[in-house]
Formats: structure tokens, sequence, C-alpha cells
């Protein structure tokens, strides 16, 4: 038909066109030709936003891989949410393996971590994302937070409210006995509140950002898993109570 014009047909999942939509042409009066285009310019730019982008759902349980923890659906804060247990052990391969991979790129995540009750009196409702997974767990990179640490009296407590670590040629203590505060930072937090966490990876540079700041609260300029790709995966430290949902993974490209 004369004056008709090719308009993306989107299909929708959770408010998000699908990066695979369909073209269908719909017949459009030469006279609205520029409202479509602008119409066309906006899906397409809707499309390439969430090109390579995945919202990961976290509301099976039975999609994930739990290594060392324990998890549930449930609902936390008003909000639908994967809860996970740490155990009260030391050992730092505590996660939850989701069905995503990255190497370079940004994960997105909202998360929640408290104290279980009984915990030891070092337990500090650690909580972050692990990337870099390989096989087994064996071995991964994590940025966590200590949320009991964020409003502290103790100041060199606060100091240490968020952490990089790479496990397991690199733990926490290790990082803070060679090199004091390099991988680890201040930031305000509340146990048991969602926080918004943004982490962005590229080559051998990682960045943790926090509360949706523009300004990284905690910069490794040395990854020591870097150019690896590996799964993603949800991490609790011993004696933490974490929920997290709203997890989204776009590998860059």
């Amino acid at each position: 038909m004369a004056g008709s014009l090719a308009v993306p047909c989107v299909r929708y999942q959770s408010g998000w066109p699908s990066p695979g939509a369909a073209l269908c042409s719909v017949a459009c009066p030469s006279r609205s030709r520029g409202i479509h285009r602008l119409s066309i310019s906006f899906l397409a730019f809707l499309l390439a936003a969430s090109a390579g982008a995945a919202e990961v759902p976290l509301d099976d349980v039975d999609a994930h891989v739990f290594h060392n923890t324990e998890g549930s659906v449930t609902t936390f804060k008003s909000h639908p949410a994967l809860q996970v247990l740490g155990p009260m052990t030391r050992a730092e391969d505590k996660l939850v393996i989701v069905d995503a991979e990255l190497a370079d790129g940004t994960i997105e995540v909202e998360l929640a971590g408290g104290v279980q009750q009984g915990a030891m009196a070092a337990a500090r409702g650690f909580v972050g994302v692990a990337f870099h997974v390989q096989e087994g767990a064996e071995k991964f990179e994590a940025f966590y937070l200590r949320p009991t640490n964020g409003r502290a009296e103790d100041q060199e407590r606060r100091n240490h409210s968020s952490q990089y670590i790479s496990f397991p040629d690199h733990p926490w203590h290790k990082l803070r006995e060679e090199t004091p505060s390099r991988y680890e930072a201040y930031v305000d937090l509340v146990p048991d509140e969602w926080t918004s966490v943004r982490i962005t990876v590229e080559g051998d540079q990682a960045r943790l950002y926090v509360h949706g700041n523009e300004q990284p609260t905690l910069i490794v300029n040395d990854l020591k898993l870097p150019e690896t790709s590996g799964a993603v995966g949800l991490w609790v430290g011993p004696g933490t109570a974490a929920h997290f949902r709203n997890l989204r993974v776009t590998p860059a490209g």
C-alpha cells in the first residue's frame, strides 16, 4: 500500500521489549509518517538498550545451584525475593550460582543482608555478588557488603563496610594484611534494608556502585581473574540471612 511503513511489533515481557521482536508491516497514512518515524526511533532505542541484557529470574530455586548455601522464595519488605542463608562456617565459597555468564559487563541487583539469630559475634550480614565463577565455584571474584558496619560507632568497622575478594587465593584477611584499605571502603548501610548494587567489569578493572550513586564506592584496578568468563553468583557470608531481587546481567559488546 502506498505510504505504508514497516513498524516493529514488539512483544512485551515484564514491561520490557524482547530483543528478538519480529517486524510487521503496518499501513500508515503518509501524513502521519513523521510520527511513526519517531515511534520507530524510540522502539529501536529500546531494542538496542535491551540487546544482550537479561533479567535473571530468581523465583525458581530449581534453576540455581546452591553452593554451601540454602535458599527459598519468600516475601521480604513487601517484595518477592530469593532468601539465601549462609552456614556458620568461615569459608568464603558460599554462593548461589544463577543462569547467567559474564566476562566484561554490568551486574545490577537489589539485596539486603542481615544476621541470623544465634549467629557468631563476628557475623556482619555479609551479602554481595560473585562474578567470573568457575565450575564448582573453585574460583571466583566478588564484591560484598558488611551491613552492620555501615553505621557502627567504631570508625574502623565503618571503614570495612564494602569488600573485594578473589577466591581462593585472595581472601579478605590476606588482602587486609598485605594491602590495608586497598580492597575495602566505607559506605552507609543499614542491615535488612533493600540496597541497590551495580558492578561494572572491564578487563582487569571492576567498580562497585551502591545506592545508585554516580561515583563508585570501591575501585579495583587489578582483578585477580581478569578477562575471565564465568557464571554470576549471589554471595553470602557466615551467619547471614540475605535477600535478593531484580537481578540484571548485561554483557559488554
